[in-house]
């Protein structure tokens, strides 16, 4: 599996994070992100136990190819 760095959180001076990924092997992205860990918003969702969910900032859809066409995976950053 070879993973690429697409972009990090401008606005994230530290960690790196939040941060998105491609998987060239699953054309999949891999997404790192803020850990939901508020019981109340939990419960408002379904998820399975193999799961998880995280928090990620709607400004890094900038990183996204099909969001930005000027983009791609071969494009790392």
């Amino acid at each position: 599996m070879a993973l690429h760095r697409l972009g990090k959180d401008p606005e994230s001076p530290v960690n790196n994070s939040p941060t998105v990924y491609y998987d060239d092997v699953t054309d999949n992205y891999v997404l790192q992100g803020w850990r939901i860990t508020d019981a109340e918003r939990l419960a408002q969702l379904d998820i399975p136990e193999h799961e998880t969910v995280i928090e990620f900032p709607k400004r890094m859809m900038q990183f996204f190819p099909e969001v930005n066409r000027a983009a791609g995976p071969e494009q790392v950053r």
